[in-house]
């Protein structure tokens, strides 16, 4: 594990391109699968609940002709809380500043309302559709969904699979040639800007969010609190001293499961220590909200 690092990156070469890339769209459409699935190594962390992307990603994906940073922003969607108006700005901002914006759809949901209404802000000329989930859909079904996708008249479509990756290579062709001539952002080893403590502490509430069933992952937030050596400790926070039983779990089963699954991510040697306290309501208070998500 290595902290990326945008020192001596460098000037990338007569002709080359380089710019960023925002992922957008609705929750759960796929977006952190298909950079995840570019870049070759896991950058995001993923589940099937709303919310699991709480920070703008970026993944770095060099290549000898040019540089993308794919900026992984949160799913947009209509706020309950605090902490649903701040993804909301944040995937909106990120979008705000990117070279190209890939509007991700859903084609196992379809295109639907709530695609229509994120879709009113888009430039369509800076705006390339695509169409994930099409692995299991017959031709006539991915053709449906181009049509109705169709009238935004964006600047190209791309039927994708994140999960099996088909389509993705023609995206990044398409990406590559759309990227204005720049400098390398990074150093060519770069994956991500993301910091070690600051994955270490995603990939267990990725793991809390897998095993737990409940609307309580939404309640959710970690950090790591410390980082000796091969030592690092966790601390998970939820909103209410009742939940705090449903994290542990029954004889710590829960926490230890989490920790199991998290070490095998992390480099051998490593141990983790978890530990759960309560945030009041964190995530109603814009306050609490600025606070988790700015843990590192």
């Amino acid at each position: 594990m290595t902290d990326a690092n945008r020192g001596d990156a460098g000037e990338g070469g007569e002709g080359f391109r380089s710019g960023f890339v925002a992922m957008y769209g609705r929750p759960n459409t796929g977006k952190s699968t298909i950079v995840n699935r570019i870049i070759g190594e896991k950058v995001s962390i993923t589940s099937n609940k709303a919310q699991t992307t709480r920070h703008q990603i970026r993944g770095v994906l060099t290549t000898p002709e040019a540089q993308l940073i794919f900026v992984d922003t949160p799913g947009v969607g209509k706020p309950r809380t605090a902490l649903g108006k701040k993804l909301n700005t944040t995937a909106n901002k990120g979008r705000g500043e990117a070279d190209v914006v890939c509007f991700v759809v859903d084609a196992h949901s379809g295109y639907g309302r709530g695609d229509e209404f994120l879709a009113q802000d888009l430039d369509p000329a800076n705006t390339v559709v695509v169409l994930n989930k099409v692995d299991g859909l017959t031709p006539e079904a991915i053709g449906k969904q181009l049509t109705l996708v169709a009238p935004l008249d964006c600047s190209a479509y791309f039927p994708v699979s994140g999960f099996t990756g088909a389509g993705l290579q023609p995206l990044v062709d398409h990406l590559i040639d759309r990227l204005p001539v720049g400098p390398r952002w990074f150093p060519n080893d770069s994956v991500t800007d993301v910091s070690d403590s600051h994955w270490v502490a995603e990939l267990v509430r990725e793991q809390l969010l897998r095993i737990l069933r409940q609307e309580l992952p939404h309640s959710i937030a970690t950090r790591v609190t410390a980082w000796d050596g091969k030592k690092i400790a966790v601390e998970i926070l939820v909103e209410r001293e009742s939940q705090k039983g449903i994290v542990i779990g029954r004889g710590g089963e829960v926490l230890k499961k989490v920790g199991t699954n998290v070490r095998r991510q992390l480099a051998e040697g490593y141990s983790l220590e978890l530990v759960v306290n309560v945030e009041s309501n964190w995530q109603h208070d814009p306050d609490g909200v600025e606070r988790m998500l700015t843990i590192e």
